[in-house]
């Protein structure tokens, strides 16, 4: 199969995108937080990435080398980002995982003792996963499966890999044309049942003309910082917007959350579609430039 590299890299420019506009929201004044989304005023660059970003290079790096998800290599690779570069708001778990690879344990070991064995569920491995489904978008049972193993590296729990699983399988769909209205039922139909799929299943019940706050009332916007209370609401924001990057950006954010990782995961599905030539010279500008090989490749 030929990787579908072009949208690959459009999926991580958008990832990049999102994750750094969805970034400076943190950095606003609360009593103003409402007020300057309904104004639509973004704050003004620079927009630095984070931690979302920083592992999607690493992903699509991996793919770029190997071709496929090699997850030996993808671990070092995380790894070595991290220790080059910790100052990236990795999460409070990644920063004792990535460290422990690093130092030379085994990324299986390390990732299947977490939480008591149990293994992280949480929404880094749907976070950064977008690129890969857009890359191998032509086929979605090696989507599904090349998904699942890019999770495993770091987050072991099943709510984790279904987290990636759906959002791969988004960016995917949204390369080959897939309609807004059919995008979630397209996610869900491949995604291994459990929270994450139940969430699915309600916001595909949920029309277009709900306001984003509503949505994420019913199915959360990633304040756990887990799997289902993250991917749900951001399918549905990508769906929603699936032709126009700059509206699902603004609308991912409306409600607050986790935005860093929700608009990182939207801006990476509908990229993947639209690439950024339609976002505002301004916001290309604001983001923080991704790594030279990036434009190379």
């Amino acid at each position: 199969m030929t990787p579908n590299r072009a949208a690959a890299l459009c999926s991580l420019r958008g990832l990049a995108l999102g994750d750094a506009f969805g970034e400076t929201w943190f950095f606003q004044p609360a009593d103003k937080f409402q007020w300057l989304l309904e104004e639509r005023q973004a704050r003004s660059g620079p927009w630095p990435w984070t931690d979302d970003t920083a592992m999607a290079l690493s992903l699509v790096r991996v793919l770029t080398e190997h071709g496929a998800v090699d997850q030996d290599a993808l671990a070092a690779v995380f790894a070595n980002a991290y220790d080059a570069d910790p100052y990236r708001n990795y999460g409070p778990s990644m920063h004792g995982v990535l460290r422990a690879v690093f130092e030379g344990e085994h990324w299986r070991e390390v990732t299947g003792r977490q939480f008591g064995g149990q293994g992280s569920w949480g929404n880094g491995a749907a976070m950064r996963v977008a690129p890969l489904g857009a890359w191998f978008s032509a086929d979605l049972d090696l989507v599904v499966a090349q998904a699942r193993a890019s999770a495993e590296v770091t987050h072991a729990h099943p709510e984790a890999v279904a987290g990636a699983v759906a959002v791969a399988v988004a960016a995917a769909l949204a390369v080959s044309g897939t309609t807004a209205g059919e995008l979630i039922e397209g996610v869900l139909a491949r995604t291994p049942d459990g929270e994450v799929a139940a969430g699915l299943r309600r916001v595909a019940r949920l029309p277009f003309d709900r306001h984003p706050t509503w949505v994420a009332g019913e199915v959360g916007c990633g304040l756990r910082i887990s799997a289902p209370d993250t991917v749900p609401y951001a399918v549905w924001c990508a769906a929603r917007h699936l032709d126009d990057l700059t509206e699902a950006l603004w609308a991912t954010a409306s409600a607050g959350g986790d935005i860093d990782t929700t608009c990182a995961i939207v801006g990476g599905v509908v990229a993947a579609r639209t690439g950024l030539d339609a976002v505002p010279a301004t916001w290309r500008e604001a983001c923080e430039p991704l790594p030279a090989w990036v434009a190379a490749a």
